[in-house]
């Protein structure tokens, strides 16, 4: 009959010690399972940023083909950028670019806490130059951007396609 340890006494644990066989195979199989979940991480990790690099590119490519208004409907009244940007998807009937998208958020989120910040936009900028401005922007997107650098932003954001807008024009000239 084994006697107890005293309740004071320390006892040295290590894990990397087994006293017997059984645990030396316990370890072993730990190990091969953690390796394994590992290069499955690595494997979907590779897969989902090729499906994501593919998928930027077929976005960019499409986004070339929308051609860019070369003539405004009318001023469009705004209060925010995002407003702005949300009357321009309805009135030309196409999607703004992802960047764009972004953008028109960030622009929307510098004016918190501004003096100004209730100030509805077009108070603070013509509308028709803010719309000018969404333009070239868009322009810049759909012509420069990088399905690379998409792809990369897409990866970092889970809710990168809540940015893309669900539009899809009749395209005159499908191929370029």
């Amino acid at each position: 009959m084994k006697r107890a340890m005293p309740f004071g006494e320390q006892v040295d644990v290590s894990s990397d010690e087994s006293s017997s066989s059984d645990g030396d195979d316990h370890k072993a199989e730990s190990e091969q399972m953690s390796n394994n979940i590992a290069v499955d991480q690595v494997v979907e990790e590779l897969v989902s940023e090729d499906a994501l690099l593919r998928r930027a590119r077929m976005y960019q490519e499409y986004m070339q083909l929308v051609p860019i208004p070369t003539q405004t409907h009318s001023t469009i009244p705004c209060i925010s950028w995002a407003g702005l940007a949300a009357s321009i998807k309805k009135l030309y009937g196409q999607p703004l670019h992802y960047l764009t998208n972004l953008c028109m958020k960030q622009r929307d989120q510098m004016r918190v806490g501004a003096d100004d910040e209730v100030d509805p936009l077009e108070m603070l900028i013509h509308p028709t130059k803010a719309e000018s401005s969404i333009w070239l922007m868009e322009e810049v997107h759909r012509r420069t951007s990088s399905p690379h650098y998409l792809a990369k932003l897409w990866l970092a954001d889970p809710m990168y396609h809540v940015y893309i807008d669900p539009i899809f024009p009749k395209l005159q000239n499908p191929s370029k």
